[in-house]
């Protein structure tokens, strides 16, 4: 057996008074046993670590051979002065030269791919009569007749220790009796959550929609034709020579992987606005059925949105918020358990839902170790990084590795707010402090889990609460379907304030 499948937890549970035989009288306990996630801190695997300086050689190259050829060509030109240069050369071979000099330049500066900005982004929030509590859930899953009491136990255990708070979002038309998923639904919601939240964004920013030049939509279960990101074009009038993507059946992890497209297709086009939107329907992910395994995604989806600008226009940097430094993305589809952990099924009355594996804490924590692992190189101090390869390069044989502290990567967390166990488990693996946990905590309590654009609530509560100062290093990680699991780095290139417009002011209208 491997050592990946003996990674366990264990938990004493106490079942109760025995009511008879033997043991009648006393109280009895028993231990329950199931996966947990790996230890990230006790090893390390060194293809994620090779393959993380894969990246950074790769992305860094030009900044290595940079600085020595430039000292070599100012060393050369140091020696003649302009009575030298008139002397041995005439006035239209000096103008020439020069002319050369700045075409060279120029298209250096055109060709090399420029820095990804984020202008500003926006996270909508749904009136209150969308607004339900645990208690009103529960109330409203035994009201729509559509669930046992088998199930109903198991959604009030669930919510019970979700993490969940009683403020959360959901289309409350799910709890109809007879509930069947549907188009009609599904396009109201994402259209209200859609739209509220780019009208924000392209108020913020000051952007006009015929200035757009690049559309990425993602949403992991709701895929109309026309797609949604067709929807969007309609109701703004995009331009007609518009790039417009629409990724589906990703899950919470598609968010960063719409960022990463973007990012490429940025430096493609030079001078360039790309829109990003990130969003889940659970209209259509709401499963009116009686399997435990497909119970989970009612539990914990909720409503909500998020847009995104980006921008590679140089003069850009002086109004943006933020600067795209790293993007990591690891995909676990070649082993079968991964693949398998999270997929869309019908129950046997035909009813569709999600069904979320038993083994998803492990295979989402092996995801992560990855990622982190491969993103650590990009990111930590050189003098963390000496340490590292000095322990394992002169470690005595059966002693653990030096682990870098990967705290000293960034300076904030936004982690994908899905549960409050796999916050736990996260935390503690990654001896992260509170301070980090904090926005994701926060996140899900207040709004639950909106999926891809969680992670973008979780910014805005960092900005509402002052905390992004300039030269933050703010590291936002999601997994998803697939299995997968991505991470991507923003530097604040200005002292954030508090913005006029945030889910988190509870008295904007």
């Amino acid at each position: 057996m491997s050592k990946e499948s003996e990674d366990f937890s264990t938990e004493i549970v106490q079942r109760g008074v025995e009511n008879s035989g033997p043991n009648a009288g006393s109280i009895s306990f028993s231990v329950r046993v199931g996966p947990r996630l790996p230890d990230f801190l006790s090893s390390v695997n060194l293809k994620y670590v090779k393959l993380g300086y894969g990246y950074l050689i790769s992305h860094r190259l030009y900044l290595l051979l940079a600085p020595p050829l430039l000292a070599v060509f100012i060393a050369r030109i140091a020696k003649f002065t302009w009575h030298d240069l008139y002397e041995k050369y005439g006035l239209i071979e000096i103008l020439f030269i020069s002319a050369l000099l700045f075409l060279l330049l120029y298209f250096y500066v055109d060709l090399t791919p420029g820095s990804t900005y984020l202008l500003d982004f926006s996270c909508f929030r749904p009136s209150n009569e969308y607004k339900i509590s645990k208690a009103e859930f529960i109330e409203l899953a035994k009201k729509s007749g559509n669930f046992n009491d088998t199930t109903i136990e198991f959604q009030e255990r669930v919510l019970k220790k979700s993490g969940i708070g009683d403020e959360t979002y959901l289309p409350k038309g799910v709890f109809r009796p007879g509930y069947r998923n549907s188009l009609k639904d599904g396009r109201q919601e994402v259209s209200m959550v859609m739209f509220g939240a780019i009208n924000d964004v392209l108020a913020a920013t000051k952007v006009k929609p015929k200035d757009i030049t690049i559309l990425i939509v993602n949403c992991g279960i709701l895929n109309t034709t026309p797609s949604l990101s067709s929807m969007i074009v309609n109701h703004f009038k995009l331009r007609h020579d518009i790039h417009s993507f629409n990724l589906g059946g990703m899950g919470c992890g598609a968010g960063i992987t719409a960022i990463d497209l973007a990012k490429d297709l940025l430096d493609a086009y030079p001078r360039t606005y790309a829109l990003v939107v990130s969003t889940e329907a659970v209209s259509s992910t709401w499963y009116s059925g009686n399997d435990i395994e497909m119970q989970l995604p009612n539990c914990f989806f909720r409503m909500g949105a998020a847009a995104i600008v980006l921008s590679n226009f140089r003069l850009d940097r002086w109004r943006a918020k933020y600067e795209l430094k790293q993007l990591v993305r690891i995909h676990k589809g070649m082993d079968n358990r991964s693949y398998k952990s999270i997929h869309q099924k019908e129950d046997s009355e035909g009813r569709k839902g999600l069904y979320v594996s038993k083994d998803i804490i492990e295979v989402g924590g092996r995801a992560l170790k990855a990622n982190i692992t491969t993103l650590g190189p990009l990111l930590l101090p050189v003098s963390e990084q000496l340490h590292f390869f000095t322990n394992l390069i002169f470690k005595k044989k059966k002693t653990k590795p030096y682990i870098p502290d990967y705290k000293l990567a960034f300076e904030h967390t936004c982690i994908l707010a899905t549960s409050k166990k796999v916050l736990d488990e996260i935390q503690k693996n990654l001896e992260l402090t509170e301070e980090y946990m904090e926005a994701s905590r926060k996140t899900l309590e207040r709004f639950g889990n909106t999926s891809s654009s969680s992670i973008w609530y979780e910014l805005a509560y960092l900005e509402f609460n002052s905390r992004i100062k300039r030269g933050d290093r703010v590291c936002q990680i999601a997994s998803g379907a697939g299995f997968m699991c991505n991470s991507v780095v923003w530097k604040a290139l200005r002292n954030v304030r508090k913005p006029n417009h945030s889910p988190w002011i509870e008295d904007q209208s």
